[in-house]
């Protein structure tokens, strides 16, 4: 399931893409090509619309070309070997008409270009298939509340909107960058409303305001017995996602328990511990905990996981988060590879009716090789692609106040060095 983008602008092409293919180049690939390798070329539902007719060649060399012309919309990704063809489908809609369904992959690489979809068009004679590809903009709807905020109380906004720029700005106009800086604003407005409009929700209000998606997906890890890492960040209203997605499955009652570090002032600190509390929701201290976490997970518990904060020194490593080094948590990874413990990405989003959703996803493996240092590195990578993943998809609802782009701090080794550190 795709979530819903914000209410956009009407959509105008950006990019274009145009391929051509000989029909002769398909046909000697259906012949010379395994069944089980064809499949990694075109998806099954290209290879079952295309049929066993005379046809079949022209409707899968059209498809080709279209595969063809969509990665050449994204030529840096191309070239650096990022995209391929196989991350594209072409599907019929009830009308017969083509549309791009793209993989994770693809999607992702989309939604960072602020790509909301992919507008194609198919054509073939005796001898060739032609595609064109145009890559419609997305573009971000920001409310009132958010352009007024943004204007009048710039609080970190410079922070926000350089953020921004570090993850959008080699392939977005920088009235998208705005749009969605203000949007952001009006998010953060929404959460201070929500938190004190929660509390006063009854108890079947808070049941019916929150969706919990990839259910069966979580439900298969919690099965195993290992107990569950939950991957997650500061997404949507985290606490009214959490907390009333809870409420409607009493069976994990007191088997969440939520990592972090505390919140100031103190007094929202308690409010918050004690909100989790009241429904069953566990808090761990992020500090000096690895051995709480261990335990929880041996007796199969949940524990949440929030892995978009900066880390420095000894808690942190240098791993890539959208194409630049910075400082990340490698407990997860640690633990991860040490439990067993399956590591599920987890995000929350507001929807435009302002109901939540709480979705999970299927789990990221560990990249477990010879040498543990490069294990938990790798490993972490992989947790920090799945994170963007999830900002990218309803990215104005991600908490971009935070600097997060610096690299870990390391501790000096000796006097020297102390002494070096402390003029830079």
């Amino acid at each position: 399931m795709t979530p819903s983008p914000l209410p956009a602008a009407p959509e105008t092409p950006v990019r274009c893409g145009i391929d051509s293919v000989e029909l002769a180049r398909i046909e000697r690939l259906l012949e010379q090509t395994p069944a089980a390798d064809l499949r990694k070329i075109f998806s099954a539902q290209e290879l079952q619309d295309s049929g066993d007719g005379a046809g079949r060649v022209a409707s899968l060399a059209a498809r080709y070309a279209a595969k063809e012309a969509c990665v050449k919309l994204f030529p840096r990704e191309l070239s650096a070997g990022r995209i391929e063809p196989a991350d594209f489908a072409v599907a019929r809609d009830a009308f017969g008409a083509p549309h791009i369904v793209p993989n994770v992959n693809a999607r992702s690489i989309m939604d960072r270009a602020r790509v909301g979809d992919i507008a194609v068009s198919l054509t073939h004679d005796r001898t060739s298939a032609s595609a064109v590809a145009l890559a419609l903009r997305l573009e971000t709807a920001a409310p009132v509340s958010g352009r007024v905020l943004f204007h009048v109380l710039p609080i970190r906004r410079k922070v926000i909107v350089d953020n921004l720029r570090r993850v959008f700005g080699r392939a977005v106009p920088a009235g998208e960058i705005d749009r969605l800086a203000q949007a952001h604003y009006a998010h953060l407005w929404k959460l201070v409303t929500e938190f004190v409009r929660f509390r006063w929700l009854s108890r079947e209000r808070k049941r019916a305001l929150v969706h919990v998606d990839g259910l069966d997906v979580f439900i298969d890890a919690f099965r195993r017995g290992k107990g569950v890492l939950v991957l997650t960040g500061h997404f949507g209203n985290w606490e009214v996602a959490t907390v009333a997605g809870i409420q409607n499955y009493p069976e994990v009652r007191g088997r969440f328990h939520f990592v972090r570090r505390p919140i100031k002032p103190r007094w929202l600190d308690d409010l918050v511990t004690r909100r989790f509390n009241a429904v069953g929701f566990g808090v761990v201290a992020k500090r000096g905990s690895l051995d709480r976490i261990v335990s929880l997970l041996e007796q199969g518990d949940v524990v949440v996981f929030p892995f978009d904060q900066y880390a420095g020194g000894a808690d942190g490593v240098d791993v890539e988060f959208f194409g630049e080094p910075a400082g990340t948590f490698k407990s997860l990874a640690v633990i991860a590879l040490a439990t067993g413990a399956p590591v599920l990405p987890a995000a929350s989003w507001r929807e435009p009716d302002g109901t939540h959703v709480l979705r999970f996803e299927p789990p990221v493996p560990p990249v477990d090789v010879a040498n543990v240092s490069e294990s938990i590195v790798r490993t972490t990578r992989a947790y920090n692609a799945a994170l963007e993943r999830l900002v990218l998809r309803h990215p104005e609802q991600w908490w971009w106040v935070h600097r997060r782009f610096r690299r870990a701090r390391r501790k000096p080794r000796n006097r020297r060095n102390a002494m070096a550190a402390g003029n830079d």
